[in-house]
């Protein structure tokens, strides 16, 4: 048990990504009274089939809006970078720095640098490069530099090249799930129009929110997906009883850099 809550900032690429990877832990955090706050790097202004520019952008932060307030987590903050046109420039990674900074972050939360979508990509680098300087006083000098550097940590994914996602610590999310397809829920244009229809299944989303809601909960349950080697990791952190009866979970990967907490101290950093 730590006696100090945590604050946690994930961040992704887009509005909805954060929510796909660690929604679940994060609910769990801020019922445990760790202050978490997403943020998305670009501001989704290009995913979706009909709608772009500044009318996509205002929905999608209305809906991320939406998807904060379910989860119960402190904040929710939209970079204005263009969707698919993310570049790691200096002053992106000023934002980043700024960001981790002003939040007096604890942890940060990213994705993995292998990714498929160059946003994903350079977000986990502009992170990667920030997780030094954020100690640099003359870096971003407007906002005092961190005395203690975060523990810095990657998303799940399944990507082999260059080397395998590896769950340093695995999070049973059973208990919030259901808060986790809420906040999935929220981003409509996303979940139930933009996806379907890169996958040719828009035909067959429902209308009614209701019914729509209970077809999104299988439709997404790989966001929970339970491989081989989580499942080691879950029975490691649960023991092998409990771990046989958990059908959710989101796992981490230690990033090289930031602060390198040894197993004990970074299995006491999330709840179980």
């Amino acid at each position: 048990m730590l006696e100090t809550p945590l604050r946690v900032i994930a961040i992704g690429a887009h509005p909805d990504d954060c929510e796909g990877k660690f929604s679940g832990t994060a609910a769990k955090m801020a019922r445990a009274g760790h202050a978490v706050k997403f943020l998305s790097v670009t501001n989704g202004d290009a995913g979706h089939h009909q709608q772009g520019g500044f009318e996509l952008v205002t929905r999608r932060e209305a809906e991320a809006q939406e998807s904060a307030r379910r989860l119960g987590i402190a904040a929710y903050e939209i970079l204005d970078h263009h969707d698919g046109e993310l570049v790691p420039t200096v002053e992106a990674r000023r934002q980043i720095i700024r960001a981790i900074r002003q939040w007096s972050a604890d942890m940060v939360v990213t994705h993995r640098p292998g990714d498929y979508h160059p946003d994903h990509r350079y977000t986990s680098l502009l992170v990667q490069d920030a997780a030094f300087m954020v100690l640099v006083p003359n870096v971003v000098p407007d906002v005092p530099a961190l005395r203690s550097n975060p523990v810095f940590l990657y998303y799940a994914d399944e990507f082999q090249q260059p080397v395998p996602f590896r769950p340093d610590v695995a999070v049973a999310i059973d208990d919030t799930w259901d808060d986790k397809v809420d906040s999935l829920d929220a981003h409509v244009s996303q979940f139930y129009e933009w996806l379907p229809w890169l996958a040719g299944t828009l035909a067959e989303v429902p209308q009614d929110p209701a019914a729509r809601r209970q077809w999104l909960a299988p439709a997404v349950a790989r966001f929970g997906r339970i491989t081989p080697a989580v499942r080691t990791a879950l029975e490691k952190r649960y023991g092998v009883d409990r771990a046989r009866q958990i059908h959710y979970a989101e796992s981490f990967e230690l990033c090289e850099y930031g602060r390198r907490p040894n197993p004990a101290d970074l299995d006491a950093m999330f709840p179980k």
